[in-house]
């Protein structure tokens, strides 16, 4: 509390959360000033540029300042300011309209600031849900999107989903209701709309209410989703959903839920979704679902656990029956599942214990005391999943699962784990020749070594074991086994790392408070030394081992190093490193005389096995530097100027003597330690750099140019100067302290004891008389070089890489120039401030040495750049060199990302895998936190590299950018990047360097092809983005146009280029904003943020004459959107009519146009004529843009139609009922289709309410049911061209023209690629456009070439039919009765006539088409469709026929559901008596829609029997029939006698046996039935239902009839099914 009060007397507020590692800085005194001051910044600017109505640059800007601010200080503002934040985004987010980018912008803000639950109650914010449901719609279920009418950017989805989970505990008590509401109506079990349902369920339900509110929360709907996801056995695919939900409110409310009853089921589906092969035959079946997530069902599972409930003994009864499937030999699809689910377990149980037992309280509801996970509890759970843990540590999966799942059970029950983890090390450290079990076992030991360690309670002997194991892994550093190696350096790093390596021997001595037990360890520890020794003659062998031999010249200048080299370098020296960092002073001693008599007798090569020893020698430096570099600087010094002395010429030798520079190599790694230890031979190293640096041999000069820059650094840079894992250090004597009492030992965040090294005057004047003495008189040779003075290649390169160390070596303290800004290309009006931040490293002292030492760099090096441009262009790497400097005088400011970035991810990766997540509260290693706050002062340093634009930095970026364009492909490379970097990071500069570049593409004889190229690769950009996706209106013109003129070169480097960022526009682009609008609500959020204080915006309020010009400037800036837009579609549209490009540019420049496709606003005239001439092009590829195109076109002049509001009881002439009762009920019979009474009338067909969506009013009506209103009312279809807009009327001449609806027809019936041409839904969508919107006015122009296609049985021509007759079908919605009644005079022949002539090529078409034709229509509408598809599709003409009719019928059937009960019984009548067809096709097809029929016969909680077809009464008047099957053992070896083997599909080989030919025909009913019943349990809703287990006793015996073999196939996938299906639930009430 007085921490609190005293941050409140200083801030002036009280943060809501600071990042604790800022308090551990050296300059943490300065940083509360520092972000009050940046805070102050942010608000004021986001404010001002909210209300002055900018968007873009000004709110994105100040977003991503907020975002930096977040990034370094945490959320270190007041309540207040938090909340205000939080409305002010949620305002900005739900603009209307707002552009897409945008939209992900602040949701990504948005996650940040709602991300931690515990800083904001309930109580404090309320957001509405609606909102974000309607933004959520608009993004993720976007009709426009499939057309191309806008695109999103990729990450947009899952940045909407997360941001909705992270507000939904902010949702109102009554939003519930509100939710259950809106989605109930989507609830359809047989629709697609199911998913998105209960998707959207699962996404927006608040689950974590107060339990005076749960009334309000889960108890509206919990007993109901449960009721659904019970009826429902078949893995539907929305399952997962509802599953997460489950999770979450079982975890969110524990305690609050009864999940008794539903225990057993839970893990029997559980279970069952790991779809495990049983039987002998292990046969595994589809089904529809993949199964559950595993980390939900864990959440879900370890929620249920405690308090006596049965979920423990289920636990322990599903790894006893899944047990065998984790051995190693047993390996298959399922083996991932089952082992992430020994991951998740534990995890997940480790999370709920540390919530209930030691996370800070907050205002979440805890979980009732009688609830609590007890011990008995936590001993029960380690027992069920040990015996699977240790069986998957040597799984075929890798044993990463295992060990985590170990490291976690060890932390609740370490007595239960770690002994039989040891006894499994012991003896694959004693085994050899299985080095595969020893690198799982040290792994395992290795995760558990936090634990063992620190001994406790549980295991008290588990300290005794460190030397042992230490001893025993040994042999595993093997210079012939890498992996071992690594797994070895790993576990004694880890090991080493907990425990100070001081020899305790004597303690008993002069202690008499030592345990027993401790006075053993004392004994061991005077083991550590030998170890430690042996240790690092393992080491040395290792180093020998890599020596690399050369053999010539050659060989000695490849530098690059493999891989496993690298990574065995790395291992080595962080090992040795954390070892020293670790020993008593006497031990550290003994190992640097050890290294020093080693490396004293010993030469090296410095690629690999040298580089090994200098890093050993860095780690001895930086843990004690005064005695190591005492040991070792005069050592190295003294070899490497007696050599230089002896011998003048060595200096002029291209090849020097490995001894100066292995000796140059270790002196460049001691020097990277503290000042006041280097600064005792700064003579000497002075001496050694004034003989080395200009050196001919170029490894040579660059080991002194690494110790330059190494000794630089340590003068001028800020850092941590130990790592212990004890404050303090081991240099106590043992009666003061005993250290193997802190083995393990968490280090204190709160009391870090942290000890810096920070640049002193004394250090920092010495690095300027460095830079004296190799900087300045480097820079003068420049300048005389650049005035016309001799300097060769050699020695140029040399100069370059002496100045460009001297940067990243003095970096840290080079202040940057103080230049004006750029203003002249910044169109906002708001500040573009930067708060300059405190980094230790910048004392006034400094800033007057090195004051102004970067621009006179950057002066030389341009004025050097032009020089070479002019005489030595040629000299690339020498310009590679410049671009070098130029980046780290941009950039380098003590840091670099790459670096940073990589030791941010090991850091990650440490904590996680030593992290205790049981305690939780920072309780990791001292070494750790120590490194994250280190880094927390590097991300500092590094979020210095948003800066504003200079007029040096842009001379700098031209530079850059002509590097870029060079004619020299490795200075090109090295200029893009850095330029790329650059403008990445300075504000404003693409707008700068955009037009230069784009310059360079046009037709210019002074334009080279090198920087044509350049230019171009600029616009590709690096990794996955690209510079020609800016979104900027008016350069993007620039840049479209540009490049599509771009085709003046046909090399194929070129077009290669070209060919990228085409495909990169394709990819990346997403729709700008034209026209961007600010709500009111927006302004008076951000007024209300600007008027809030502590602290207060510094930045003036903008009066009200500014906020109303700014309303006129949008308004303007809108509208020149708007002109700029429509002026590069025509300018686009010129350069293809113009007809001057070739054809590659041609179809970019139009593939660009579709891209520019939107439904806010209509594509000029030019345009749509470009893309409807285009529709019968000869080129494939632009036809099929130009199809896309004008259905994206018919979208987007789509007129609105009229809806009006109805009650369906009223309509149906009953009560709505009392509760939920899904399924067929009086209020929605009147929706079903009856051929007897649909409408056959033009006043039937008035009086007919159409429902289109399949959904509505099967499980409830929606709150406000929607129809389109009577035909009268909408708007006019028959309209003459007159009548038609300008771009309507190209379109009508186009489809009235004969010549050009034949060519088009003409080309739409080609065949594109043989046998691989399917349905085309983007045709589909043109002409479905077309007929919408035209209505039938161009029916007589299509209809002889409808009849010509109808009588060609052609495969594209049918495939072309069959496309159009769907659009037809589907297009005709809005038509009245006349025109579809003559719609259907024209089809029913047509249809008909393709019935009859099907073939294997046009069958799927057909079924797609016919499906499509019927998707998301009023079944009363299609009654001519119906009664054509159901006369007769069996003719009995061909087996092949027979089979395509009915897969017709079924495709339309299946889109119809349940709205269609009196055709299924038509449909099941006709089929009776062909159950027994002879031709094995057509019987398949007819179990296929069998399956079809009966998938209706499906109850839901609470729900009415459907009026559709039922199994139990089809099983009851089929079963009869096949008695005759019985005992087959009996008839089977007559029937093989007779000659009938059952296999054939025509042929009845029985004579005249009747009793045989009987068999015969219950054979194929059998086949027929056992299709059915393999499709239904493999597509059906519901669980198995009992009549179909009539059929096992039948089915069993068949599975080994060897007289039909497809009969004895069919009864073994039949019984696979069966085997694995669920069994039937009690059945529901019925209503």
């Amino acid at each position: 509390m007085e921490e609190t009060d005293g941050r409140i007397e200083v801030l002036g507020f009280k943060p809501q959360q600071e990042i604790i590692y800022n308090k551990l800085l050296p300059y943490t005194d300065q940083l509360d000033d520092e972000s009050n001051k940046f805070l102050a910044e942010v608000k004021g600017n986001l404010s001002r540029a909210v209300q002055l109505r900018e968007l873009r640059p000004g709110v994105f800007h100040w977003t991503t300042r907020l975002s930096t601010y977040i990034r370094l200080y945490g959320r270190k503002f007041s309540k207040e300011d938090h909340l205000h934040f939080i409305n002010l985004y949620f305002e900005l987010i739900t603009i209307p309209n707002l552009e897409l980018r945008l939209i992900e912008k602040f949701a990504k803000t948005l996650i940040i600031l709602l991300k931690k639950r515990n800083l904001l109650s309930r109580e404090d914010l309320v957001l509405p849900w609606k909102p974000l449901y309607q933004l959520t719609e608009r993004c993720l279920y976007s009709p426009y999107e499939p057309l191309g009418l806008e695109w999103f950017p990729q990450t947009l989805e899952s940045d909407l989903k997360s941001l909705v989970r992270v507000s939904r505990v902010y949702f109102s008590v009554e939003s519930t209701q509100e939710m259950l509401d809106e989605f109930r109506p989507l609830l359809c079990p047989f629709d697609e709309t199911m998913s998105k349902g209960i998707g959207y369920l699962e996404l927006f339900l608040p689950t974590l209410l107060p339990p005076e509110h749960h009334d309000q929360g889960f108890k509206l709907w919990l007993d109901e989703l449960l009721g659904i996801w019970d009826s429902t056995h078949n893995s539907p695919i929305w399952e997962g959903s509802i599953v997460g939900l489950f999770a979450r409110v079982s975890y969110d409310n524990i305690g609050y839920i009864d999940w008794t009853p539903y225990v057993t089921k839970i893990f029997s589906r559980f279970m069952r979704g790991f779809n495990l092969p049983v039987g002998s035959k292990k046969l595994q079946i589809g089904r529809m679902g993949r199964g559950y997530d595993i980390g939900l069902a864990s959440v879900w599972i370890v929620s249920m656990l405690g308090h006596g409930s049965p979920v423990q003994e289920n636990l322990d009864k599903f790894f006893t029956a899944i047990e065998s499937y984790f051995h190693p030999s047993n390996f298959g699809r399922y083996s991932f599942k089952i082992q992430r689910i020994l991951f998740k377990l534990p995890s997940t149980f480790v999370r709920r214990l540390h919530r209930e037992r030691y996370k800070k309280p907050s205002w979440q509801h805890p979980v009732p005391d009688e609830y609590k996970l007890t011990d008995e509890d936590i001993t029960a759970f380690v027992e069920s999943i040990k015996t699977c843990t240790f069986l998957s540590m040597f799984s075929k999966m890798g044993h990463m699962d295992a060990a985590a799942a170990l490291q976690n059970l060890a932390l609740m029950r370490p007595e239960l784990i770690i002994p039989q983890i040891l006894e499994k090390t012991y003896i694959a450290l004693d085994t050899l020749t299985e080095p595969h079990q020893l690198i799982a076992t040290v792994s395992c030991v290795v995760a558990v070594a936090r634990t063992l360690l620190k001994g406790g309670k549980w295991l008290p002997e588990g300290p005794t074991h460190l030397l042992p194991l230490l001893n025993a892994v040994l042999p595993g550093i093997d210079p012939n086994d890498f992996t071992k190696c690594m797994v070895t350096f790993q576990a004694i790093s880890t090991f080493t790392a907990m425990v100070p390596l001081v020899d305790c021997s004597m303690a008993p001595l002069h202690r008499d408070d030592i345990t027993e037990q401790e006075r053993d360890i004392c004994s061991a520890t005077a083991g550590f030394e030998d170890f430690l020794l042996q240790f690092m003659d393992r080491c040395f062998t290792l180093i020998e081992a890599s020596v690399i031999e050369h053999t010539n010249a050659q060989d000695r200048s490849q530098t690059k190093v493999n891989q496993q080299e690298n990574m065995v370098d790395v291992g080595l020296s962080s090992t040795f490193s954390t070892m020293l960092s670790q020993c008593s002073p006497q031990l550290f001693e003994a190992a640097v005389n050890r290294l020093y008599s080693y490396i004293s007798t010993r030469v090296f090569e410095t690629k690999v096995s040298g580089k090994m020893i200098a890093n050993m020698c860095r780690g001895a430096s930086k843990v004690n530097p005064t005695f190591t570099l005492k040991k070792f600087v005069p050592l190295c010094s003294d070899k490497i100027l007696s050599t230089l002395t002896e011998h003048e010429e060595v200096q002029l030798e291209e090849e020097l003597d490995d001894v100066i520079l292995f000796n140059l190599q270790i002196l460049g790694e001691l020097v990277r330690s503290s000042s006041e230890a280097v600064l005792v031979y700064k003579d000497t190293l002075f001496k050694v750099l004034h003989s080395t640096l200009h050196l001919t041999c170029k490894t040579g000069y660059e080991l002194s140019c690494t110790l330059l820059k190494y000794l630089l650094r340590s003068l001028t840079m800020l850092y941590p100067k130990e790592y212990c894992s004890i404050a303090g250090g081991f240099d106590k004597p043992l009666t003061e302290y005993l250290p193997m009492r802190d083995w393990a030992k968490p280090g204190d965040i709160h009391n870090l004891g942290m000890s810096w090294q920070t640049p002193t005057e004394n250090s920092i004047t010495v690095a300027k008389e460095l830079l004296d003495t190799f900087l300045q008189p480097e820079l003068t040779r420049l300048r005389e070089f650049i005035q016309g003075a001799e300097l060769n290649r050699e020695k140029l390169l040399q100069t370059l890489n002496i100045v460009y160390n001297c940067i990243i070596g003095a970096g840290s303290v080079l202040p940057r120039w103080n230049k004006p800004y750029v203003t002249d290309i910044s169109e906002s009006q708001v500040a573009q401030g930067k708060t300059s931040l405190e980094l230790g490293t910048h004392s006034e002292f400094g800033c007057k040495l090195f004051a102004d030492l970067k621009e006179e760099i950057a002066t030389v090096v341009h004025d050097l750049l032009h020089h070479m441009l002019a005489t030595g262009e040629d000299d690339t790497k020498a310009l590679v060199s410049i671009a070098n400097i130029n980046n780290s005088l941009l950039w380098y400011r003590g840091a670099i990302k790459q670096e940073f970035d990589s030791r941010w991810k090991s850091f990650t990766v440490v904590k996680r895998a030593m992290a205790n997540k049981l305690h939780g509260k920072k309780q990791h290693l001292r070494a750790l936190l120590i490194d994250r706050v280190y880094l927390q002062h590097e991300q500092r340093i590094l979020e210095m590299r948003q800066m504003p634009y200079t007029a040096l930095d842009r001379q700098i970026l031209k530079d850059l950018f002509i590097m870029s364009t060079s004619r020299y492909s490795e200075v090109r490379k090295k200029g893009q990047a850095v330029l790329f970097w650059s403008m990445e990071h300075l504000t404003n500069s693409k707008r700068d360097i955009m037009p230069m570049m784009i310059g360079n593409l046009k037709q210019d004889e002074q334009i080279s092809h090198q920087q044509f190229k350049g230019a171009l690769y600029l616009l590709q950009g690096y990794g996955l983005g690209t510079l020609a996706c800016i979104t900027d209106w008016s350069l993007l013109k620039q840049c479209w146009t540009a490049l599509v003129q771009a085709g003046h070169s046909e090399k194929p480097s070129i077009m290669k280029v070209i060919d990228c960022i085409a495909q990169k526009i394709n990819k990346l682009f997403d729709t700008p904003s034209i026209k961007n609008e600010v709500s009111d609500g927006c302004i008076e959020k951000a007024t209300v943020l600007y008027q809030s204080s502590h602290p207060s915006a510094v930045e003036v309020a903008p009066s009200s004459e500014e906020m109303a010009e700014a309303v006129s400037k949008l308004k303007m800036k809108n509208e020149d959107n708007l002109r700029t837009y429509n002026s590069l579609v025509i300018a686009l549209v010129e350069m293809v009519d113009q007809g001057d490009l070739r054809w590659k540019f041609s179809q970019m420049a139009i593939s660009f146009l579709t891209l520019l496709l939107r439904h806010d606003s209509p594509l000029p005239v030019p345009a749509i004529r470009l893309f409807v001439n285009n529709l019968a092009h000869e080129t494939l590829v632009i036809r099929k843009l130009a199809i896309a195109a004008v259905a994206a076109i018919f979208k987007q002049s789509k007129r609105e139609h009229k809806k009006i509001i109805i009650d369906p009881y009223n309509h149906a002439g009953c009560q709505p009922p009392t509760q939920i009762i899904p399924g067929t009920r009086p209020d929605n019979l009147w929706l079903h289709y009856d051929s007897k009474t649909a409408p056959k009338t033009k006043d039937e067909w008035e009086k007919c309410v159409f429902v289109e969506k399949t959904h509505w009013g099967y499980y409830v009506w929606p709150k406000s049911m929607k129809v389109y209103a009577p035909n009268e009312e909408q708007p006019k279809l028959d309209r003459t061209r007159e009548e038609l807009s300008e771009g309507e009327q190209l379109v009508y001449d186009f489809f009235t023209n004969e010549s050009q609806v034949s060519k088009l027809i003409g080309f739409l019936s080609l065949e594109e690629r043989k046998g691989k041409d399917k349905f085309d839904s983007k045709r589909f969508i043109l002409f479905k456009g077309l007929f919408r919107n035209y209505g039938d006015m161009f029916v007589p122009t299509l209809k002889p070439h409808l009849e010509r296609l109808a009588s060609d049985t052609q495969e594209s021509s049918q495939r072309c039919l069959a496309e159009i007759v769907a659009a037809l079908i589907r297009g005709s919605k809005h038509w009245p009765f006349e025109k579809v009644s003559s719609m259907w005079e024209l089809l029913t022949p047509m249809l008909r006539t393709v019935l009859n002539q099907l073939s294997v090529e046009t069958v799927t078409d057909w079924g797609t088409s016919i499906a499509t034709a019927c998707e998301s229509r009023d079944p009363r509408k299609l009654d001519w469709l119906f009664e054509v598809l159901l006369d007769k599709p069996i003719k009995e003409s061909g087996s092949f026929l027979d089979a395509s009719a009915l897969y017709v019928l079924q495709g339309g059937l299946m889109q119809q559901e349940w709205r269609v009960p009196g055709l299924l019984h038509r449909l099941l009548n006709y089929l009776d008596p062909f159950l027994t067809h002879s031709y094995k096709n057509v019987r398949d097809r007819i179990g296929s829609l069998l399956t079809t029929i009966f998938l209706y016969d499906y109850t839901m909680p609470n729900g009415t029997l459907t009026t559709s077809p039922h199994r139990k009464e089809f099983v009851d008047r089929i079963l009869p029939k096949l008695e005759v099957l019985q005992n087959p053992e009996t008839w089977a070896t007559s029937l093989g006698a007779q000659g009938g083997n059952g296999a054939s599909d025509a042929t009845d080989a029985v004579g005249s046996d009747p009793l045989a030919e009987e068999r015969q025909t219950a054979i194929r009913l059998c086949k027929t039935v056992m299709k059915w019943l393999t499709g239904s349990l493999g597509r059906m809703v519901s669980a198995a239902s009992v009549e179909m287990f009539q059929f096992l006793p039948l089915v069993v015996p068949l599975e080994s009839f060897e007289c039909d073999e497809e009969l004895r196939q069919e009864a073994e996938v039949t019984l696979a099914y069966l085997a694995q299906t669920s069994l039937h639930r009690p059945p529901y009430t019925q209503m």
